[in-house]
């Protein structure tokens, strides 16, 4: 049996595509410049998914563990972790709007945080769970058009973002396969977003 590589001083991170047709497991390092280098891939056929959804928890679970292990051994190094791709007809988005004021008359990082906060706090059926919220513009006193309103002057603090929901119950068992696999989640991504 061939011995793993340690990589304990390397900043690796793990990608799981887990589609309808086939599950795929990338490993990449990133570099000190945030681009990021492919050290391993596997691949495997999908048995268990249906539309982007888990049908049957143990073909998936299987598909999994081999897309994984030959990911490991192309990058020489033992996966833990993985960031998961989700898709499918349940994944829904909706654009909202929040408002705060400005506490010191100068954008924070806090008060950026709190006008998101304010956006997504927006009834969704209770099967839906949040997967993004993304800021699409902000407003400091009416300004608009702004990337990034920090240390801008102001007393009013808006933002306009794109919240993406998906079925619970689905990320769920995403989830579930990946833990049955002896892999922690460091998140679940929505497939088109992780692609871009």
């Amino acid at each position: 049996m061939a011995t793993m590589l340690k990589r304990t001083d390397r900043n690796l991170i793990v990608g799981l595509d887990i589609g309808t047709s086939k599950v795929v497991a990338l490993v990449g390092e990133v570099g000190l410049d945030g681009s990021i280098e492919l050290l391993g891939l596997g691949s495997q056929p999908s048995r268990g998914l249906k539309k982007g959804v888990v049908v049957n928890i143990e073909s998936t679970v299987q598909s999994i563990q081999r897309a994984v292990e030959e990911a490991e051994l192309m990058a020489g190094c033992e996966i833990h972790s993985v960031f998961a791709g989700i898709a499918g007809s349940h994944v829904r988005s909706l654009n909202s709007h929040g408002v705060v004021g400005v506490r010191d008359k100068e954008v924070t990082h806090g008060d950026v945080e709190h006008v998101i906060d304010a956006a997504k706090a927006v009834a969704i059926p209770a099967d839906q769970k949040i997967l993004h919220v993304l800021p699409q513009e902000f407003l400091v006193d009416g300004q608009e058009g702004i990337r990034d309103p920090i240390g801008m002057s102001g007393v009013r603090l808006e933002a306009k973002v794109h919240i993406v929901t998906g079925a619970d119950s689905a990320a769920q068992n995403i989830e579930k396969c990946i833990q049955r696999c002896g892999l922690e989640v460091d998140d679940v991504v929505l497939e088109q977003l992780a692609s871009s």
